[in-house]
């Protein structure tokens, strides 16, 4: 009877073992996944956080290229422009200036003060009909550079001193000294605005009116 208590207690006590041996592996195989689960997740959250350029992308903090010099110097080399009203109701004309002292210098002084001018004519001169001025007062000092015109083609501007702007609207052949200032597109509607403008009643002229903007 003792002897087969004491077999009955040690199959108990294997078998305590055993079952504690496996609970142990299983424990084990638990932790290592949940560790190798953990890394894997670690790993793909720092993929996330990881900047783009860190994978060859491209990233959104960078520069753009730097502007091209030369069209910048373009841009700023453009032919500056001044608006012309013949009569004081007078349709808008651009006058394309040329990049010279005495273009220059009549844009600076109208854009402190729109001009607005009486017209004249050469009447009883030869190619008159083609052809108007206008007097600038003498407090606007004007740099000038003559060159001899002998042909002038419709919607020339020179400069004639002293203090005079002279338009050709028409063709003309008139042979005298003066500083080309610019052009108007030669259109009919700028013939018309030239030769229908009224007579300024009271006044006995006709007027042009010159500013930097409309």
């Amino acid at each position: 009877m003792e002897k087969f208590t004491l077999k009955g207690i040690s199959f108990a006590l294997v078998s305590v073992l055993v079952i504690g041996v496996f609970a142990g592996c299983g424990s084990q195989t638990e932790n290592g996944g949940q560790t190798e689960n953990s890394s894997q997740t670690e790993h793909s959250n720092n993929n996330e956080n990881t900047p783009p350029h860190d994978f060859g992308m491209e990233s959104s903090n960078s520069q753009s290229p730097a502007p091209d010099s030369d069209d910048e110097a373009e841009r700023g080399m453009q032919t500056a422009e001044l608006v012309v009203r013949f009569g004081d109701g007078g349709d808008p004309f651009i006058l394309h200036l040329y990049d010279n002292d005495t273009a220059e210098a009549i844009a600076r002084h109208v854009g402190t003060a729109d001009w607005r001018l009486p017209i004249y004519n050469y009447e009883g001169y030869e190619n008159w009909e083609v052809m108007q001025y206008y007097d600038i007062p003498s407090r606007y000092e004007i740099p000038s550079n003559p060159e001899t015109i002998t042909e002038e083609a419709a919607g020339t501007v020179y400069y004639s001193e002293p203090n005079r702007i002279v338009l050709f609207y028409g063709d003309g052949e008139v042979t005298g000294e003066y500083t080309p200032v610019g052009y108007f597109d030669d259109t009919e509607e700028f013939h018309s605005a030239v030769e229908d403008n009224p007579v300024l009643e009271g006044w006995g002229n006709k007027i042009v009116q010159i500013s930097g903007g409309e």
